[in-house]
């Protein structure tokens, strides 16, 4: 792979891209300050976005002037369509291990005083000192993990397993199957 740097003006959003991403611009281009362009944005041999629609929106943000890029010119325009969709899609099957977070977001807010709302994972924080505004905000246990919401039933064995899964589809509840 050979990453290359554009120019904003180079890059051509796709017409169709089916995203809503405005909420995402803040914390990426906090993310981009932070981290530094550690993604480069995907496009295909004409210049159209396949994925990085946000870090175009973020680069925006804070006014920068060229950007990596990544020509993904051996795609069809087929497989640029379906990567586009199954690169944003796959995000969405990972979950956070609630415990693990916990303690890395304690680490870094407590240890290396890293504000980590910033990029989203808390509440504005209401109760902060008024007074003192540098005053950092408590740590709160629970960060914001938007629109997801999971219910675990546990299964006497594989067949329940199975059952209850063809039941909750067939009733248009989106279920993954896990074996802990």
């Amino acid at each position: 792979m050979k990453i290359e740097y554009w120019e904003l003006h180079r890059l051509k959003p796709y017409e169709n891209n089916p995203r809503i991403n405005q909420k995402a611009v803040d914390p990426v281009a906090k993310s981009i300050e932070k981290f530094g362009f550690q993604q480069p944005i995907v496009v295909d041999k004409n210049g159209v976005i396949i994925v990085g629609h946000t870090r175009l929106k973020a680069a925006q943000k804070l006014k920068l002037k060229s950007v990596p890029v990544l020509v993904a010119d051996q795609l069809s325009e087929e497989q640029a369509r379906a990567y586009r969709l199954a690169d944003n899609k796959t995000g969405e099957f990972a979950l956070w291990d609630q415990e693990p977070l916990n303690f890395e977001l304690e680490n870094l807010e407590n240890e290396f005083s890293w504000d980590m709302s910033e990029f989203g994972f808390f509440p504005e924080q209401e109760d902060q000192d008024e007074e003192d505004p540098k005053t950092p905000p408590p740590f709160r246990r629970e960060p914001i993990i938007p629109d997801l919401y999971q219910v675990v039933v546990e299964c006497s064995g594989e067949e329940e397993q199975k059952q209850l899964y063809e039941k909750f589809t067939e009733e248009g509840l989106k279920c993954r199957l896990l074996n802990l």
